[in-house]
């Protein structure tokens, strides 16, 4: 018998918002303007008992169910047209054990809500780029970050996991429990569940040594080549990767090259602060700097130093790779496109992703590639829709010039609503142990807005 949106209002906790409701425009909303959705109610859970009730009104009725953390999914993933959102943004909680060095968090928290409770007690695991974006869909398909060449990423970093699965049921999954669906959440993004919880184990960090190095852009073939020999033997302790970008208006950033295009290095050195300016300094010595803003700051602060530039309300689209190796090839290709990047908010990135990341084997995780040294992204953000047509070109193109050079998946946080065709490839070897999971837990593909494992 279906559910009634009356009698789900009635089982939660939390706000249960519909097309009626004054706040609607507001809750539907998600990162990416191009994504504009009407989800016939969207559940403010409080709770995992109402996520529990959300999975079941959905699954009753017949509706789609995105979930939504963060609601930086690209592709738009976090709502739906007529469908349910479970969102899960009210349930922000981060509860840190500094003695096991561990933290549990809430599957709506971000990784701003997680770094300010963990950098209290000297401590923070891999999180990534942004501080808005959500620790739920950031684990759930990996975790790249600065930490991750010391620390490995996020999901190598998931002790537990509470999980509402597609029946409704509460499920912990571990090492001991739920082994198999442990396994497919470190990496096989939202296709098992909604997870309500996620425990980490923490690392020391507290202040890093580090921050911007900005570079002319007709110096990017010698920076590229410098930091791939740079990184290769770098202590794992070193988070740096090279970027395009415009040069936004800050005060380090001299005004007469305010807007223009330059070729940047961010750095993260987490080891011990008073080894930092030596072991930055390799990169620094690359060419001549232009600006920078290096220097000791707690970690949290570099984890939320770029989220201007990536503000709600712009429009998205985003292309990705695996990369071994950065070949001569592959940068003569960055060198003809990522000069070409159109607004200040765009920008390509090349995470290092060797060092610890390397030390898990290939079928430990969903996670599939453990041999790739770069998880490369050209990450097209921009404000006015009028330029979608040519600034979408500008991340194919791009894409075009660099996959052959490339592996042939990528990571699946990275990749776009078209990319459907890529899971295969984006999960090698463990695509097969990946659908005989989805066919125990989600047999009828209720979790199915996702960069999909199809049962």
């Amino acid at each position: 018998m279906s559910i009634t949106i009356e009698k789900l209002r009635e089982q939660v906790r939390g706000d249960v918002i519909s097309a009626h409701d004054e706040r609607y425009d507001e809750v539907r909303r998600v990162h990416n303007a191009m994504i504009d959705r009407h989800p016939r109610a969207v559940v403010r859970c409080v709770n995992a008992g109402d996520v529990m009730a959300g999975v079941d009104y959905a699954r009753e009725n017949g509706l789609d169910l995105a979930m939504r953390g963060g609601g930086h999914s690209v592709p738009g993933f976090g709502t739906c047209d007529d469908g349910v959102v479970v969102d899960l943004s009210p349930m922000r909680g981060v509860r840190v054990d500094p003695a096991a060095r561990t933290a549990r968090a809430e599957g709506g928290a971000t990784w701003g809500d997680f770094n300010a409770a963990t950098h209290a007690f000297g401590l923070a695991t891999t999180g990534g780029i942004i501080s808005t974006t959500g620790i739920a869909g950031l684990t759930l398909g990996g975790g790249i970050g600065y930490l991750a060449r010391g620390h490995g990423l996020s999901c190598d970093n998931l002790i537990s996991a509470d999980v509402v699965t597609a029946s409704g049921e509460f499920v912990v999954a571990d090492e001991q429990q739920h082994d198999d669906l442990f396994w497919a959440l470190r990496g096989g993004g939202g296709n098992f569940g909604v997870v309500t919880s996620f425990e980490y184990r923490l690392g020391p960090v507290g202040d890093i040594y580090g921050g911007p190095i900005f570079f002319d852009v007709d110096q990017a073939a010698t920076v590229l080549r410098s930091f791939r020999e740079i990184i290769a033997d770098a202590p794992e302790e070193l988070g740096a990767f090279p970027a395009f970008q415009i040069a936004p208006p800050l005060p380090f950033i001299p005004e007469n090259r305010h807007g223009d295009t330059l070729v940047a290095v961010v750095t993260c050195w987490s080891g011990p602060i008073e080894a930092g300016p030596a072991t930055v300094a390799p990169l620094r010595d690359i060419a001549p700097v232009v600006a920078e803003h290096v220097g000791p700051m707690p970690y949290p602060l570099l984890n939320s130093a770029f989220d201007a530039l990536v503000p709600p309300g712009l429009q998205h689209y985003w292309k990705a790779n695996f990369v071994r190796e950065l070949t001569d090839e592959m940068i003569d290709a960055h060198v003809r496109y990522g000069p070409k990047v159109p607004v200040v908010n765009s920008t390509i990135h090349i995470y290092p992703i060797d060092g610890a990341c390397h030390r898990v084997a290939p079928d430990a995780t969903a996670f599939a590639y453990r041999d790739a040294n770069f998880a490369a992204v050209i990450a097209g953000m921009w404000p006015d829709p009028a330029d979608n047509e040519a600034n979408i070109a500008w991340v194919r193109d791009y894409y075009a010039a660099t996959s052959p050079h490339a592996e042939e998946g990528g990571y699946v946080n990275f990749m776009a609503g078209d990319d459907q065709d890529r899971i295969r490839a984006n999960y090698r070897q463990n695509y097969d142990r990946l659908v005989e999971v989805k066919r125990r837990y989600d047999p009828d593909n209720l979790f199915h807005l996702n960069q999909n494992i199809r049962p």
